[in-house]
């Protein structure tokens, strides 16, 4: 019997959430995403050490372009030992200003120029808010890929495809976070809100020939991995993935093509905040990850500072 990890990987592209390169090396993933939480605990690992003084370096006293620096080099050491792609983040401080935006994600992708490594081997990340989706748009057209992470709500999925971005990544464990907090009930299967919320946007972006890549992110338990079994991608962190790699149940396929999903909507920007604003679960879980990426940033920037 294989494992539940081996039979994941038959339907669903597996990507591994850390900055770890021992934990991608021994769970061989496909993809590998970071952020700048993931890159602060990066930081602490002795193993890092070098690559953090050599951003210092590299970046003269810009403490930002420091982090840029470091951000880079953790995934030029990552896309060396998977197949696949490295997504990195934007400064989420930046989350609402389109220019300041696309001029972040520009300097991130001349630097992995510098390091020798392609667009094709790299997707920029920015937070799903209104700006964040416009600049993907742009960054698209510029031939530059975007995966647009912080995700919570379906008007945010139907603005990301009518933008033509390549990947969205709906947060499936803050969703349910908040309902769990909010209502005082636990949730498990079918009736988790967030695994409800990737299988409606799933079900929409098939039913409507959206090309837009589903990668379900923000695990809190193996159940809502399963559940979602099929979905284009899962990035899954490091612990999540040793259980189902131990795991050797057998495990079915949930999603798939031909589900009848929604009709294919559009929305204009005020249409987009008036959704926004009547969703209290998505609202809040934007604004309190942008915050937390924000203060993980400042403490990545003081590190480095302290070099």
């Amino acid at each position: 019997m294989t494992s539940k990890l081996e039979q994941l990987k038959q339907f669903t592209t597996v990507v591994c959430d850390t900055g770890d390169l021992e934990a991608i090396s021994r769970l061989r993933p496909v993809d590998a995403t970071t952020n700048p939480s993931l890159l602060l605990k990066a930081a602490a690992i002795p193993e890092y050490a070098e690559l953090l003084r050599s951003a210092v370096a590299h970046a003269k006293g810009d403490v930002g372009l420091a982090c840029d620096h470091f951000a880079v080099a953790v995934g030029a050491g990552i896309l060396k030992v998977i197949p696949g792609r490295i997504s990195t983040e934007v400064d989420a401080r930046l989350s609402f200003d389109e220019d300041a935006l696309w001029a972040k994600a520009n300097q991130l992708i001349a630097l992995y120029d510098q390091a020798g490594i392609g667009r094709d081997r790299v997707l920029i990340k920015l937070a799903s808010t209104w700006e964040g989706i416009r600049t993907a748009e742009r960054l698209e057209k510029a031939g530059i890929q975007t995966n647009l992470t912080l995700l919570f709500s379906f008007a945010q999925a139907v603005a990301c495809a009518d933008a033509g971005v390549f990947l969205i990544s709906p947060f499936v464990g803050r969703i349910y976070d908040w309902y769990r907090k909010n209502t005082g009930l636990d949730y498990t299967g079918v009736d988790d809100p967030g695994v409800q919320s990737v299988t409606r946007i799933y079900n929409y972006y098939k039913t409507n020939e959206i090309k837009t890549v589903v990668m379900g992110a923000s695990f809190r338990t193996l159940s809502q991995i399963e559940q979602l079994a099929g979905c284009d991608r899962l990035t899954i962190s490091p612990d999540l993935l040793q259980k189902l790699d131990e795991d050797q149940g057998t495990l079915e396929r949930k999603l798939v093509p031909g589900t009848d999903g929604e009709p294919r909507q559009r929305l204009t920007q005020a249409q987009f905040r008036w959704a926004s604003n009547e969703d209290a679960m998505a609202t809040e879980k934007l604004a309190e990850g942008i915050r937390q990426f924000a203060r993980d940033q400042e403490k990545l920037e003081t590190l480095l500072g302290g070099l």
